[in-house]
């Protein structure tokens, strides 16, 4: 009888405690930090870029980005074009953009859980509007 008590309690707990929705983040999860210091670093060396200004541009300027509070072309106005450049912002976007990898393994076992549980998956965006992203 107490065998059974505890199986039927057993059974209300997950049911009461069902996931049934994953937050997941992008960068570092199911890609890799696509804009981090190395990806600067390399970005700095193919455009020839002073990468101490830029980087200490970029500190000032990233966080009111990932908020949304500025799109991708005000950051980088700020961060990169804030002089004449020998190259265009689409050449610099596609740099950036190339940078971010796929996390095979870690999209494949989302994917799996997702199926598996029956999941939503959920990417939470700070502050989207159609001034956060322009795209290439």
């Amino acid at each position: 009888m107490i065998r059974s008590m505890e199986e039927t309690e057993e059974k209300a707990m997950k049911k009461a405690t069902a996931i049934t929705c994953v937050f997941l983040d992008i960068g570092g999860v199911l890609l890799t930090n696509g804009w981090d210091h190395n990806a600067r670093k390399r970005a700095a060396a193919n455009f020839k870029l002073e990468l101490a200004e830029m980087e200490d541009r970029h500190h000032l300027t990233f966080d009111t980005y990932e908020e949304g509070k500025l799109t991708l072309e005000e950051y980088l106005g700020r961060v990169v074009f804030y002089q004449k450049r020998p190259f265009t912002r689409a050449q610099f976007r596609r740099f950036m953009f190339a940078q971010s990898k796929p996390y095979p393994d870690m999209i494949e076992l989302i994917a799996q859980l997702k199926v598996r549980h029956g999941l939503k998956i959920a990417v939470p965006v700070l502050r989207l509007s159609k001034r956060f992203y322009n795209g290439p």
